[in-house]
């Protein structure tokens, strides 16, 4: 193993050494809020594409759902099938008004037509809950991934590796995070594609045969639901959460500002779906020749929630060295989400919270990018804290709760705001609040947290129960006040949303 640690740590050290020249030439470039928070509006939507995807296929997707397929079968596999499907929203609904009608950050778009500066508020506050779930996922994986290849603490993996994605957003912006992202989303691509290669020549390259071991091997109950989920609201609520999250998702949201006009927002949404759909195809791959050649006991015995199964499978199929370049992907596959992450929530912060709430909109640039550094250092560290307290936990659970806040507290609220001409202020808030505050609730009171034999919520997903929280609460809220101006301008935001004139 220590000629697989020697590779990883070159490889590791190789790709650290290139982002932090990415970085250097991005933070010459970026010298206004537009640059940090947008990349000036200056990607391709093809390239905006391939960043979004490398965004999106995340730990929880490489290392999780990869574990989850090899551990429990079909039940794993559900996790691909949500996050994929959940792109069609997003390019039908989301991805064209959001880009027309909004600037840096979610709340911009929601506050177009009502009172800014509490909408902002809460907007802000639902962002960095949502941010901070997802990076924990990041930070864990990272964690095991470099104490599996390299030896060092999964405590001490998880610091360095915040302190790097922090160093990217301070001084690369979104120029250094997008250019992260494409590499990233060539090297899992490749790795993953390299990865299912070999594991389908392991059967003569016939799925039908790699099927039939499985089930020789584990049960014909492992292509069928119900080893992890028994209960079917479980399996409800898990995949409400995934499908409906996803277009609440701020990193990803942002993105679409990140392109000159609607059309390259809409290219963007097919270029990911197209890359993110192949490679949640070779995720079956990946997790059912872990499970039948790596097997569940060595799986477990890396770590018990199956997060290694991936990189042991490359071990198994190409020796040392494939261990070390897919851990590497891994590596890269988390310093580029960890850093969209960081600069959405920081710019939540930044622009929406200090520019328009504590300065009531007279902010400079410098100002609010200045303030924008200073909370990604802060993001990052409470994200360090809580993934330090979580290391023991899946990967793409702890995301999956991340959807659930966003599909529960955002959702609700952009398309009211596209849709619904009497939606107001009072109906934001409450249904934010709401969303927010009833997913997080339920999730204390869940066993993941409270345990099998103490919980009071018996789903371990909340989305089944907070999503129509939220929406329900937007009505309520909506119904409590009259907003004429709000009324008026959905107008104009419809307008502008559907044609983008108005938006250049």
């Amino acid at each position: 193993m220590q000629s697989a640690h020697t590779s990883a740590f070159i490889t590791f050290i190789a790709f650290v050494a290139l982002t932090m020249l990415i970085t250097y030439w991005a933070s010459k470039r970026t010298s206004s809020a537009e640059d940090f928070y947008t990349a000036g509006r200056s990607i391709p939507g093809w390239q905006n594409g391939i960043a979004i995807a490398g965004d999106y296929m995340s730990a929880a997707s490489f290392l999780g759902i990869a574990g989850l397929i090899a551990l429990f079968g079909f039940d794993g596999f559900l996790y691909s099938v949500g996050w994929l499907v959940a792109y069609l929203l997003i390019l039908l609904v989301v991805a064209e008004p959001l880009r027309n009608t909004g600037r840096y950050t979610l709340a911009d778009m929601v506050a177009y037509r009502m009172r800014s500066r509490s909408i902002r508020s809460i907007a802000a506050l639902n962002t960095l809950a949502i941010v901070t779930f997802y990076m924990i996922a990041q930070l864990v994986g990272a964690g095991l991934i470099i104490n599996l290849l390299i030896g060092l603490e999964v405590e001490v993996a998880i610091i360095v590796v915040g302190i790097l994605m922090i160093f990217y957003v301070v001084f690369g912006g979104m120029l250094a995070t997008t250019w992260v992202q494409i590499i990233k989303a060539f090297l899992l691509m490749g790795g993953t594609v390299i990865l299912t290669f070999l594991v389908l020549k392991e059967f003569n390259f016939s799925v039908i045969a790699m099927f039939d071991q499985v089930a020789d091997e584990f049960g014909q109950s492992f292509h069928e639901p119900g080893l992890k989920y028994t209960s079917p609201l479980d399996n409800i609520s898990l995949s409400v959460g995934l499908i409906l999250g996803t277009a609440g998702l701020p990193h990803i949201l942002v993105r679409f500002y990140t392109v000159p006009n609607a059309k390259e927002a809409r290219k963007s949404v097919v270029w990911a779906m197209f890359i993110i759909g192949a490679f949640y195809v070779m995720t079956i791959f990946l997790g059912l020749g872990a499970a039948t050649l790596v097997g569940h006991k060595a799986i477990k015995a890396a770590d018990i929630s199956g997060n290694m199964a991936a990189p042991l499978l490359a071990e198994v199929l190409g020796g040392e060295l494939l261990l070390a370049f897919i851990a590497a992907v891994g590596f890269a596959t988390i310093l580029a989400v960890v850093a969209g992450l960081v600069i959405s929530g920081a710019g939540a912060f930044a622009h929406d919270f200090y520019a328009y709430v504590i300065r009531n909109g007279n902010a400079s640039e410098e100002e609010q990018i200045n303030v924008a550094r200073w909370a990604s250092v802060g993001v990052g560290i409470v994200s360090i804290i809580l993934a330090l307290l979580a290391k023991e936990q899946n990967v793409a659970f702890l995301v999956s709760l991340a959807f659930a806040v966003a599909a529960s507290a955002n959702l609700p609220v952009i398309l009211f705001s596209i849709f619904w001409r009497r939606f107001n202020t009072s109906g934001a808030v409450i249904g934010m609040l709401a969303g927010l505050i009833s997913s997080l609730v339920l999730v204390v009171l869940s066993p993941n947290v409270m345990g099998e034999g103490s919980a009071i919520f018996p789903l371990q997903n909340p989305a089944l129960v907070s999503v129509p929280i939220g929406f329900l609460g937007a009505i309520i809220g909506t119904f409590l006040t009259r907003d004429y101006i709000a009324e008026e301008k959905h107008t104009e935001l419809s307008v502008r949303a559907t044609t983008g004139i108005g938006a250049e």
